[in-house]
C-alpha cells in the first residue's frame, strides 16, 4: 500500500497550481495526505480527483498575513488520526521541530495530539524541510515543499511515500525535477540541523 505525502503548497501564493509532476506520481496512491499551508482548498479537490484526501490545517490556513480563511471542510482538520493497512497515521501541520527540551520535545507534542491512541506515523509539515526521523518507536515524515523548499523561492521541492507493506511502515521522500522525480539525496541536502 502507497500513501502520497505533500505540505506547505501555498497555492497561489507560490504559483497558480501544483507542478503536474505531483500528479502524476501520485496517479497510483491510495490516499494522499497533505500537511498543511494549502492556502486554497482547489489543491485539495484537484488531489481528491487522484486518491482520498486528509488535509491538516496550517497556520497558513487561517486568515493570518492577510490570506483568506480556508472555508470548513470534511478533509480539513487540525489533526487526523487515519487507520490503513493495519497502521495508524497521524497528520499535523507543526510538530516542535527542532525541539526544545524539555518541554518541546516531539514525543510530548505526540501524547498531546493523540492521548487516546499513538500512531505509528507521524506526517507532518510546516518547515519546508524533508525530514524522515523516528522518535519514541513513532515514524515521523516532512515531505518537505513541493514550491517552496526550505523556504526558499519558488522553485522544484520535494513530495513524499508512506509504504505500508510488511511490518513496519517505511517512508521516502522524493526531488521534482523538471523531468518528474528522483529518490531525495540525503547526503548533500541543505539541512539547517
Amino acid at each position: 500500500m502507497k500513501i502520497g505525502l505533500i505540505s506547505d503548497t501555498h497555492i497561489p501564493e507560490s504559483m497558480p497550481e501544483l507542478w503536474p509532476h505531483v500528479y502524476e506520481q501520485f496517479h497510483d496512491v491510495e490516499c494522499i495526505l497533505h500537511g498543511g499551508d494549502i492556502h486554497h482548498i482547489s489543491v485539495i479537490d484537484r488531489l481528491n480527483e487522484i486518491a482520498p484526501v486528509y488535509a491538516a490545517r496550517g497556520n497558513g490556513d487561517d486568515g493570518s498575513g492577510g490570506r483568506a480563511v480556508l472555508a470548513d471542510d470534511p478533509r480539513l482538520k487540525d489533526a487526523w488520526l487515519v487507520e490503513y493497512n493495519g497502521f495508524k497515521i497521524g497528520l499535523t501541520h507543526y510538530i516542535p521541530m527542532p525541539e526544545s527540551p524539555p518541554h518541546l520535545t516531539v514525543p510530548r507534542w505526540i501524547d498531546k495530539l493523540f492521548p487516546e491512541n499513538r500512531p505509528d506515523v507521524l506526517v507532518y509539515g510546516d518547515t519546508h524541510v524533508e525530514q524522515i526521523d523516528v522518535f519514541d518507536g513513532v515514524l515521523c515524515v516532512n515531505p518537505g515543499s513541493p514550491t517552496f523548499p526550505h523556504n526558499l523561492t519558488l522553485q522544484f521541492g520535494t513530495i513524499g511515500f508512506l509504504h505500508l507493506d510488511g511490518d513496519r511502515p517505511r517512508a521516502e521522500i522524493h526531488q521534482l525535477n523538471e523531468g518528474g522525480v528522483e529518490p531525495f539525496d540525503w547526503e548533500n541536502s541543505r539541512r539547517p540541523w
